[in-house]
């Protein structure tokens, strides 16, 4: 399989738009393209995704295991001509800052993927030679396969460029890219916008201007030569989901401008379980859609929409009638906003969420909580059972005010800062946290929310 990884020599230099220009060249060659992202994020898989027309999937040393990493990669590579992963951070960055663990590095090595580096080269002419250097000697067993400059000021500067890095060092140079504002992709507080969030028009016109850089500015013949070194089985027929109709449950997924982070390795394994994925829209639906037995409430931005969800007062009454029937509700960080009784954004609003959850919350101008987290269940819980520990991430700039009686469920521990405290807001049969799981970091989990789903379903039947 045709493969590899552009990771960054820090964060900001450009690897994203590197990796989407990569994508976006090797598409118009009419090649199937299969995206990946390393670490916990959402945003860039949305553009991974709409550029690729193949769901972008996350690969994650830290919160998975190695053999979930494969098999995340095997299963999602099937079909495709190439694949191509992003990095997170700077290539080396991981969990601390003496090991490898949960880095790009790591990942690269483990799935065996050719690195391309992306380094910035604004401002900075024969020293870049150093920087690519050090990259090279820093780890021997890491296969760095060229790199690629961005943001060079011209055709003079990219000669002296080029002339330092190949009189110095063995990496060979696969391209670099000038700054072109027709690329650049606004950000905010959580990263980069949504690809939900662009015009149809825009974002069309942006594809056509990466894949027209990647044709001009990169040795695209050279990146198509370099190989994944694990082996991708031909395309499989799906499994036969050989369930009963009873046995089947459908679940309810918010999928619009505010709700869109879903990992989707987790409504797979939600599919695998017997689940029906149905999608909504709090912001435009008037009514939940009908026979749902779960709600899964993912992440997003609800405080930049919270006055069209909080002027939806069907939904919201929707939402809150769900909850008290005893069907289960599983939410997370930007689900679990909308769950309390109020948010006040940050121009000092306030408007009224669903008022499932006793909980009033604010957003922040910095940071709450940031990184990977270990979390241990204290009691049982729609997830699973009293002592069982998974992985996932916190990444939000919100807090809470106030919060009334509710149980906690979650001793949380924080990698970075090594704080911990408890979580995880439980009410009746609603679920809610701030913290963002990858389901395969325990099998178990998914078979546990739809063993509740169903559960919570026959003894409704019964009761009626």
């Amino acid at each position: 399989m045709r493969g590899l990884l552009v990771s960054g020599t820090a964060s900001g230099v450009g690897k994203t738009t590197v990796a989407l220009a990569i994508m976006a060249g090797l598409r118009r060659r009419g090649l199937v393209v299969q995206p990946f992202k390393c670490g916990p994020d959402f945003l860039d898989t949305g553009h991974h995704t709409r550029i690729c027309s193949r769901v972008a999937r996350n690969v994650d040393t830290w919160m998975l295991s190695g053999e979930a990493n494969k098999s995340v990669l095997q299963n999602a590579a099937r079909g495709a001509d190439a694949l191509v992963a992003e990095g997170m951070m700077g290539l080396f960055d991981g969990k601390s800052g003496e090991a490898e663990a949960g880095s790009t590095a790591e990942i690269a090595k483990l799935l065996k993927l050719p690195v391309v580096l992306v380094v910035d080269a604004a401002k900075t002419a024969r020293s870049i030679a150093a920087v690519v250097l050090g990259f090279e000697m820093f780890d021997p067993e890491l296969r760095i396969a060229g790199v690629i400059l961005n943001r060079v000021a011209s055709e003079s500067h990219y000669a002296m460029l080029r002339a330092a890095i190949e009189s110095s060092c063995k990496t060979r140079i696969l391209g670099w890219l000038p700054r072109e504002p027709a690329i650049a992709i606004p950000e905010r507080h959580l990263g980069l916008r949504s690809a939900a969030e662009a015009a149809q028009d825009s974002e069309d016109s942006a594809i056509d201007a990466l894949a027209a850089l990647a044709e001009k500015h990169f040795d695209l013949n050279a990146l198509l030569g370099l190989e994944c070194g694990i082996e991708i089985d031909e395309v499989r027929p799906a499994p036969v989901n050989r369930l009963s109709f009873a046995e089947k449950v459908r679940i309810g997924v918010p999928c619009d401008h505010a709700f869109s982070f879903y990992y989707e390795d987790n409504l797979d394994l939600l599919r695998e379980q017997g689940a029906e994925i149905v999608r909504f829209s709090p912001m435009h639906d008037v009514a939940l859609p009908p026979n749902l037995d779960g709600l899964y409430l993912g992440g997003g931005y609800p405080e930049l929409y919270a006055q069209q969800l909080s002027g939806n007062r069907q939904m919201i009454e929707d939402i809150r009638t769900f909850a008290d029937s005893g069907r289960p509700v599983y939410a997370e960080c930007g689900g679990t906003l909308y769950l309390a009784v109020d948010l006040k954004t940050a121009d000092g609003s306030n408007y009224a969420m669903a008022g499932v959850l006793p909980l009033t919350m604010q957003m922040t101008e910095k940071l709450v909580q940031f990184g990977y987290v270990t979390v241990e269940f204290t009691e049982d819980c729609l997830l699973g059972h009293a002592g069982t520990i998974v992985r996932g991430h916190s990444f939000h700039y919100s807090r809470i005010v106030s919060a009334g009686e509710v149980a906690t469920n979650y001793r949380v521990q924080y990698s970075m800062s090594g704080k911990e405290e408890f979580e995880g807001f439980r009410y009746k049969n609603v679920f809610a946290s701030y913290i963002h799981l990858h389901f395969r970091t325990e099998a178990t989990l998914t078979e546990n929310f739809v063993a509740a789903i169903r559960h919570a379903r026959t003894n409704q039947v019964v009761t009626a």
